[in-house]
């Protein structure tokens, strides 16, 4: 690991100072990831700014009757909330998915939206990725590319994101609050979050240099049923191959892109009276298998047509 600076700001304010003043800091929340990947010289900050204390943790009812969830609850915290559980059990169901319990202590809701992919070329520094060194190359194309992505990726990157926090709050319309480096606040929806790769895959989400996570906004509970879906290859200490997140007819994949993937087709086939497996293969049409990787194609495609037979049951009932 090398040489770094540290502080613990106040306040919202001094901790976006602190970064627009310091070249090369960092945002330090959970560190469930970050300092992962400083031990590997993957991130190599000049200086870090502490922000697990920020008065950021709070959970809150909106106005309209939807929650305000602080950027450093942790996940144990959103997933047991009583409001959570009752009105948004995609949400809980999702988070529990992911990780270890140890992790979900730690780990903050801001920080799960902003952890980096898992693929195993952009954690071994001996192999070409263009995540870590643009114009490298991507290692994937050619190599163990079990977990790529399928949708959305490029011939620079067929990286995944990790988050199942993501999608479920993807499919439930939620928006994330910002402050920007200078200031000025902002509102951006969940999925419009990340960015896909293109010839970019470096630059990973709509944030600006210094922008910071405050808070999550999720609308009023939709009518309808809610479920979460994960396909991986052992119980636990395993990340995901595929899930789904399912909110009446409202659909949203991970483990298929570099981001929480809404199915837009799927949602608007749904909405016009297609069939749930027709519905399906809407979105699915634009798939692309890559080496190994292409068994998530017809896996996504069962493991939705599953999710959505369970939430319109729900919405019978």
């Amino acid at each position: 690991m090398k040489p770094f600076t540290y502080e613990r700001p106040k306040d919202v304010a001094a901790a976006v100072k602190a970064i627009r003043t310091s070249p090369g800091a960092k945002f330090l929340a959970g560190g469930t990831n970050l300092l992962d990947l400083m031990k590997v010289e993957i991130e190599a900050p000049s200086h870090l700014v502490d922000i697990g204390r920020l008065p950021l943790a709070n959970i809150e009812t909106t106005r309209d009757g939807g929650l305000r969830i602080g950027a450093m609850t942790t996940n144990t915290q959103v997933a047991s909330d009583p409001r959570v559980r009752s009105l948004y059990p995609v949400l809980a169901q999702a988070i529990v998915s992911g990780g270890s319990a140890q992790l979900r202590n730690k780990a903050t809701t801001g920080g799960n939206l902003m952890q980096r992919t898992r693929c195993a070329y952009f954690y071994d520094t001996a192999k070409p990725c263009n995540k870590r060194q643009p114009g490298s190359g991507c290692a994937a194309l050619g190599g163990l590319n079990r977990n790529s992505a399928i949708l959305g990726a490029s011939e620079a990157c067929i990286a995944t994101s990790p988050s199942d926090m993501g999608v479920a709050l993807a499919a439930l319309d939620a928006r994330i609050e910002t402050l920007t480096a200078e200031g000025v606040t902002r509102s951006l929806a969940v999925a419009d979050l990340h960015r896909l790769p293109g010839d970019t895959p470096e630059l990973e989400t709509e944030l600006k240099t210094g922008e910071l996570i405050t808070c999550v906004v999720i609308p009023a509970a939709p009518t309808g049923g809610q479920v979460y879906r994960k396909v991986r290859d052992r119980a636990s200490y395993a990340g995901g191959l595929v899930s789904v997140a399912a909110v009446g007819n409202r659909v949203a994949w991970g483990g298929v892109a570099l981001k929480p993937w809404r199915a837009e087709k799927t949602e608007a086939a749904l909405a016009a009276g297609v069939p749930i497996p027709e519905a399906v293969a809407a979105e699915l049409a634009a798939a692309e298998a890559r080496g190994k990787n292409g068994f998530k194609i017809a896996l996504v495609g069962r493991l939705t047509a599953a999710a959505l037979d369970e939430t319109f049951a729900g919405r019978r009932a």
